[in-house]
């Protein structure tokens, strides 16, 4: 099981670069790095949502499940 993380495509959608990000969300550039890259194991709800506030976008937007080649 996989969730894609499309972070970078809303933040191209909305212009927007990663330091803005991170200071309209109040959380590191590191941690959105780690978000954009797909490292993360989990995210916040409240995390979600400000970033989803941040591009004016849903979660749907954002997250994308994609299954395993099996």
């Amino acid at each position: 099981m996989a969730i894609i993380i499309n972070i970078d495509v809303q933040l191209a959608k909305k212009k927007m670069s990663v330091t803005e990000l991170s200071e309209k969300v109040g959380i590191t550039m590191a941690n959105i790095s780690i978000l954009k890259n797909g490292k993360a194991k989990a995210i916040r709800f409240s995390t979600l949502a400000a970033i989803c506030v941040a591009l004016d976008c849903q979660p749907g937007d954002l997250l994308e499940y994609q299954p395993d080649e099996s």
